[in-house]
């Protein structure tokens, strides 16, 4: 009795699909697989100076670190103030940052 196969899933009705067996190699294959990569000039093996130098690829994801930090704090600001900044697009925390800081720059040069 064969089983028929469901056109949605390509499956056999009633089971899983069965995977092929992994075959490792040979003590003798490896060796021989081995000698072929070594053989490749264009695939020969990191030297120790490389692989020290690598990064984890989660050390290069996200947005690059400032050397500007910056605080994160919780302040209300009036409704006009929020809407006229908002109002110039993106960018508008950055710009409002930019005022505050034109601020304290020109205050504290009186001081």
């Amino acid at each position: 009795m064969s089983k028929a196969i469901s056109p949605k899933t390509s499956r056999p009705e009633g089971g899983a699909v069965k995977r092929p067996a992994v075959h490792m190699p040979s003590v003798a294959e490896d060796k021989a697989i081995t000698a072929a990569a070594r053989a490749d000039k264009d695939a020969q093996p990191l030297t120790p100076a490389q692989l020290k130098a690598m990064v984890p690829m989660k050390a290069l994801r996200g947005r690059p670190k400032s050397d500007n930090k910056k605080l994160l704090v919780s302040v209300r600001y009036s409704p006009e103030v929020v809407a006229y900044f908002k109002s110039t697009g993106d960018g508008w925390q950055s710009r409002m940052d930019g005022v505050l800081q034109r601020y304290v720059h020109r205050h504290l040069k009186q001081a």
